[in-house]
């Protein structure tokens, strides 16, 4: 990795250049990059943990000051309840996945001896532009070496600090491996984003990681493709026949376990049927761990006289802005509707389209929910604090996408790759077939494990000498 301060179109160039020989390297040169990486950062984790405290500490008193929200600071703390563990692990995990890379994914016979074949392949290079959240570097890091790409990185200042201590360690780990430097990029400068933004000729697909007003200038400032959300505006909806303790123990896993996360719940959605049964139970459970409850008219009423006096005072009546806003704090909105139909409506209109969930014993109704809301991860029974790369076996992730095309929620591995097509052929040409020509074939065939575009030992040797430069 390189701590740069060269120009934009200089890193953009040397990414590019580094992306070619990095896509050709073998499995088990990424791989041996990966461990190496994660040795040198469980070793550095003292110099990089001071290096966050100085970067915390600056927060806090800006966070006083009123000029960096109180989530960005949560987000920040590398120290905290095993988070630096978890970017280790993350490391080795990505490195135990099969690679994602020259896996033939179709195959068909277009006619005798004339095959064509789709193959994953890396996308190229890749821009991160992210806000605190240090432990992204390793996280882009490990996911850019394994899927081959190369990848530049633009951190926010509240993490400087961190992001150069991991940049160093990391870099330091390069320079005993096969990657080139180039192919992980650390930009310092200040005030290069705009630049960067502009070098679509170099940089493939860019991956902002931050809030809504980041991703929303990213979006609005390139032409280079961009992968992500702006909001997790995510909700639940609890139906009347699922259990008090069970919709207790998801929903307060859901909003309290990390409020500043983009997964956490900020709508409850709730059936009327369960206004006078289940939701007291989970309101006073959510009042117990200090939520604030911004409830529509017909949710205070129900509530009201039905919950503790102490607690009750963290009832309030809901705006129309509360259906619309990404919390990320001890606040819940909560909704109240009639049927499925209305929570679909509802939820297709005010979420994020980022992770929601059902609360529901009945099939027929979840099926309809799942099926209808149109968001990247849609759960029936848990907590959308499970929308999580690590959690869904990525080993990690470079964010969650809202998009509809390519990727969608966490994306890891695969969603790195893109795929090219091959066609092998014995000297046929489109002239020969047509009009009282040859007929095509277009025979399907299969597909096996691990079936690449490097099978052979043959074609492994001419990578090999490629990339060591023999002819």
């Amino acid at each position: 990795m390189s701590l740069t301060n060269a120009t934009p179109l200089q890193v953009a160039q040397a990414a590019r250049l580094g992306s070619r020989k990095l896509a050709v390297l073998s499995t088990e040169e990424r791989n041996a990059t990966l461990t190496a990486i994660h040795a040198a950062l469980a070793e550095g984790k003292e110099e990089v943990l001071a290096a966050n405290a100085k970067d915390l500490d600056a927060a806090n008193k800006a966070a006083e000051g009123g000029t960096l929200s109180a989530s960005l600071v949560k987000r920040l703390d590398l120290g905290k309840a095993g988070k630096y563990e978890d970017m280790l692990q993350g490391i080795l995990d990505v490195r135990d996945l099969p690679d994602p890379i020259n896996q033939t994914t179709a195959k068909t016979l277009l006619d005798d001896n004339l095959i064509l074949s789709r193959i994953t392949c890396p996308i190229g290079v890749l821009l991160i532009i992210f806000e605190a959240r240090p432990e992204v570097i390793a996280n882009i890091s490990a996911l850019a070496i394994k899927s081959g790409n190369a990848a530049i990185l633009k951190g926010g200042r509240e993490s400087s600090n961190s992001f150069a201590a991991i940049a160093s360690i990391i870099s330091r780990s390069l320079a005993t491996t096969a990657v080139p430097s180039d192919c992980l990029q650390l930009v310092q400068t200040h005030d290069v984003i705009a630049d960067l933004l502009k070098q679509d000729t170099y940089i493939d697909l860019c991956i902002p990681r931050g809030g809504n007003k980041l991703v929303r200038y990213v979006k609005d400032s390139t032409s280079i493709p961009v992968l992500g959300h702006a909001d997790g505006i995510c909700s639940t909806y609890l139906c009347a026949d699922y259990p008090a303790e069970k919709a207790t123990k998801i929903i307060l896993d859901a909003k309290t376990s990390y409020p500043a996360g983009c997964n956490a719940l900020e709508q409850l959605v709730v059936e009327e049927r369960a206004l006078s049964t289940t939701l007291p139970i989970v309101a006073e459970a959510l009042l117990q761990r200090g939520v604030s409850l911004r409830c529509d008219n017909t949710a205070l009423l129900a509530l009201k006289g039905k919950l503790d006096p102490h607690s009750a005072a963290l009832l309030q009546e809901s705006g129309p802005q509360d259906f619309d806003t990404e919390f990320l704090d001890y606040i819940l909105a909560i909704k109240t509707v009639a049927s499925v139909h209305e929570a679909i409506a509802h939820i297709n209109a005010h979420g994020s389209h980022h992770t929601d969930a059902i609360l529901t014993l009945d099939d027929v109704t979840a099926k309809t929910f799942l099926a209808a809301v149109d968001s990247s991860s849609v759960y029936w029974n848990t907590s959308t604090r499970m929308a999580d790369g690590q959690r869904y076996g990525f080993g990690t992730e470079v964010g969650i996408s809202t998009n509809k095309i390519h990727s969608r929620g966490p994306v890891g591995l695969d969603g790195l790759t893109i795929y090219k097509w091959v066609l092998v052929g014995d000297a046929q040409v489109s002239a020969e077939y047509g009009a009282g020509g040859r007929l095509w074939k277009h025979e399907r065939l299969p597909v096996g494990d691990g079936d690449g575009m490097c099978r052979d030992e043959e074609e492994r040797e001419v990578l090999r000498k490629f990339r060591t430069g023999r002819k």
